[in-house]
């Protein structure tokens, strides 16, 4: 293959592009938890749910719009938020076992 030396500083740029990216979504996504976190303690005071299947909805319908501005398929996007959702949900859910018991 020619050329194969010019080749590697340029996916060597862009693989490390991606790390810095991927980087910030951990943390992105850990202050999304902590913020998440406090919500669930609020619930369990306040004797909510720990689902809130109407904002849950509104948050999709406001995801795949922000996807597809962005260019994203909406259908990742979505099935990305329906995985967090879980994620939190089942946090709310221990959240609400420990202020019971």
């Amino acid at each position: 293959m020619s050329g194969g030396a010019d080749i590697a500083p340029d996916l060597l740029a862009l693989r490390e592009s991606i790390d810095n990216i991927d980087a910030a979504l951990i943390h992105l996504l850990a202050e999304r938890f902590k913020c998440t976190q406090r919500v669930g303690e609020f619930k369990a005071r306040h004797g909510l749910p720990p689902a809130d299947p109407a904002r849950e909805q509104r948050q999709i319908a406001r995801l795949r719009s922000l996807a597809e501005n962005a260019r994203l398929d909406p259908e990742f996007a979505e099935k990305f938020l329906n995985f967090i959702v879980k994620e939190v949900i089942r946090h709310h859910e221990e959240i609400q076992r420990r202020e019971r018991g």
